[in-house]
């Protein structure tokens, strides 16, 4: 699948929920202006998954990243992908970029951070596997790790990410901002995560903004 053809299947998601962007060379623009997005797809080798790249711009100098497996090659995988974007992320995108809120998809809360009120759209905690359920403390943690962050006065992204091997090795990942964040890898490391003889993969998407009065 050509970038063409991923923004042309990008468009139309975004129309589904309401959110009409324009296409400007490489990107889908909001009448012209941020937020814009654009995806891109690469194959994988042969018998691995694929990747779909979807950068999300929110200023001239702040943008989101985010990267989805997709099973299949070509057109499949990427519409394999741009699934695993709409269940994971899209979500807390329109409601964190476009104001347009799910409440049935993900979870809004209220946080006091600071001197802030914050409003928190929080993702599904995305689990490979239908048996394996959410540790306890997940967002009560969070919410802890994040009082101990100076955060700016304007939109935050965080991603989770922890992975459990067949062979119990694991593998965890906080990232704030794009960046790494070591209260993040903190909380996933004290968390009680199922520990199972079949490896797993769980992944989160949260994004939090200031309380607009």
């Amino acid at each position: 699948m050509n970038d063409d053809t991923v923004q042309a299947d990008l468009l139309r998601l975004f129309e589904r929920h309401d959110v009409e962007l324009d296409l400007d060379e490489d990107w889908l623009v909001t009448d012209g202006d941020f937020p814009a997005v654009r995806g891109s797809w690469h194959d994988g080798a042969e018998g691995e998954p694929g990747r779909l790249d979807v950068d999300v711009v929110i200023s001239e100098e702040r943008h989101i990243e985010e990267s989805f497996a997709g099973h299949g090659r070509g057109d499949a995988g990427a519409r394999d992908a741009l699934k695993a974007f709409e269940r994971h992320a899209l979500y807390v995108l329109l409601a964190a970029c476009w104001y347009v809120t799910d409440d049935r998809r993900i979870q809004l809360q209220s946080w006091e951070l600071g001197i802030r009120t914050w409003d928190v759209f929080v993702g599904p905690l995305a689990i490979s596997r239908d048996d394996i359920a959410a540790p306890e403390g997940l967002l009560p943690g969070l919410h802890d790790a994040l009082k101990n962050e100076s955060l700016s006065g304007e939109l935050h992204w965080i991603r989770l990410f922890y992975r459990r091997a067949d062979d119990g090795l694991v593998a965890a990942e906080a990232l704030l901002d794009n960046q790494p964040w070591a209260g993040g890898d903190r909380l996933l490391s004290q968390l009680t995560w199922p520990s199972t003889e079949k490896g797993y993969s769980a992944r989160c998407f949260i994004a939090l903004d200031i309380r607009d009065y």
